[in-house]
């Protein structure tokens, strides 16, 4: 029996026979997609219990289908863009921790010299909350605004207590990413709560924030993917045994006192901190006028010292120099011109 409405023109969406050709992929995505929506836990008649479809109706979902498959397109198409290049950080500022790392890295430098520019640098040490993507000056606007709308979720999960990490140990990811690890305890807690509420806050924003893998919260110290010709030389790994000395090591204990959005591209300042867009203050004393201002002081300082740094890398190329000698020589050469001019002018006029 021919259904109403299969005379549809073959330019239109998809017809009933193509949505039974559907792929599994395309399925999976759906189901994916309808899981985070309200209506998910409701159940489904299956088609076989419509006994009279008007052909307006079968018109009007092949439409909605049509359209739902376009929405589809477009999510997995901005997600296989989806390139991070912004993240949270809880930068990390007890000198015994950065002192301890130090002396882990030279501990495998001295085994193995072609291994020191796979370390991280000083001051860049931190934890990453958050990853996401902020194309443009206005999503950067819009991540700020996320940043600051986080705070009081973050004190509400901290109830006036400070987050006091201890780290202890080394460990690594598939043998690629050497990192110094949390010890247990239920700051452990506090953090994967205080992640999941950022995510929450920015994807609510509209920002592609988040990783699909599941967040654990450490501290890179090396990376071999900074040295991508090591494979050619045989070195495909990190050998555990460059660190075996340091796996029960305590490093010390950082007291979390900001969050600070950062953009992993832009120049990291002079410190060798990342490039840092905003910050929220959190701990366990409440955060006064004079706080701000200091926080705020300290963020233009730093700020103002890695723009000066720039300019006298800049003075110091030699055709810059040469460029400003030019125009000194030439500008002085048409001042004196049209100093001749202007008596020559008076003269004539008197």
């Amino acid at each position: 029996m021919e259904l109403p409405g299969a005379g549809v023109n073959s330019n239109e969406c998809e017809s009933v026979s193509s949505k039974q050709e559907m792929s599994e992929e395309f399925e999976a995505n759906t189901m994916d997609f309808l899981v985070d929506l309200p209506f998910a836990t409701i159940d489904i008649k299956d088609d076989s219990e419509i006994t009279d479809v008007p052909k307006v109706n079968l018109e009007r979902s092949k439409e909605n289908e049509c359209n739902n498959k376009e929405q589809i397109k477009k999510r997995k198409k901005k997600r296989k863009d989806y390139q991070p290049n912004y993240f949270l950080s809880i930068p990390i500022t007890n000198k015994e921790i950065t002192k301890g790392i130090k002396i882990l890295q030279n501990a495998i430098i001295r085994q193995d010299e072609q291994l020191a520019r796979a370390m991280s640098s000083d001051g860049s040490f931190h934890i990453t909350l958050l990853v996401m993507q902020l194309l443009n000056e206005d999503d950067i606007n819009v991540g700020i605004d996320a940043l600051l709308e986080l705070k009081p979720f973050v004190e509400e999960i901290l109830q006036g207590k400070p987050l006091t990490l201890p780290f202890e140990g080394v460990d690594t990811f598939g043998n690629q990413v050497g990192f110094v690890k949390l010890a247990e305890g239920d700051h452990i807690n506090s953090l994967l709560e205080i992640a999941d509420a950022a995510k929450r806050t920015f994807q609510e924003k509209g920002i592609l924030a988040g990783e699909s893998r599941t967040f654990k919260p450490h501290l890179t110290f090396m990376k071999l993917s900074r040295l991508p010709w090591l494979r050619k030389k045989g070195v495909k790994k990190i050998d555990p045994k460059l660190y075996e000395k340091f796996i029960g090591h305590r490093f010390g204990e950082e007291v979390v006192h900001c969050i600070d959005l950062c953009s992993m591209l832009k120049k990291k300042q002079s410190n060798g901190y990342y490039h840092c867009e905003s910050s929220i203050l959190i701990g366990p004393k409440p955060i006064g006028i004079q706080d701000l201002i200091n926080e705020a002081l300290r963020r233009e300082r730093m700020g103002l010292q890695s723009k000066v740094k720039e300019i006298k890398a800049l003075l110091l190329k030699p055709e810059i120099q040469a460029k400003i000698r030019r125009e000194l020589f030439e500008g002085r050469f048409i001042n004196n011109s049209n100093q001749g001019n202007d008596v020559d002018f008076s003269a004539t006029l008197t």
